[in-house]
């Protein structure tokens, strides 16, 4: 019977790498509900539901999920696009939330893509 490999404790570039993401994830989804909810609401607040697809990634990035780095690092383009567009459409405080928005999905994207690379890299080695 083959047996799991072993598993080791992360490098320092896998954690800051995780942790990147996860502050980023975290702060995207307060970013969102914020804008949405009390700084610049657009309609009743219904744009607020944008952050459901985010909201069970920390749980997953926190425990190293190989698979929740893939999915947040493809689905995370999403809120980039929608960033970008609001961007250019939304006046004062939506055109800066806007901003901020692609900030993080740019970021949480960058640590996602290096938490897999890193990984891969440790595994092709091992």
């Amino acid at each position: 019977m083959p047996h799991a490999p072993e598993r080791t404790e992360p490098r320092a570039a896998e954690r800051l790498s995780r942790n990147l993401a996860l502050a980023s994830v975290v702060a995207l989804i307060a970013l969102c509900l914020a804008w949405e909810l009390w700084l610049a609401p657009t309609g009743r607040g219904t744009l607020a539901l944008k952050v459901l697809p985010l909201l069970p990634a920390p749980l997953g990035l926190w425990r190293y999920r190989m698979y929740t780095y893939r999915w947040v690092a493809l689905a995370i383009w999403l809120y980039v696009l929608e960033g970008l567009v609001r961007a250019t459409s939304e006046p004062g405080m939506g055109q800066a939330l806007a901003l901020g928005e692609v900030v993080l999905s740019v970021i949480a994207f960058t640590a996602c893509t290096a938490q897999i690379r890193l990984r891969l890299a440790a595994a092709r080695d091992a």
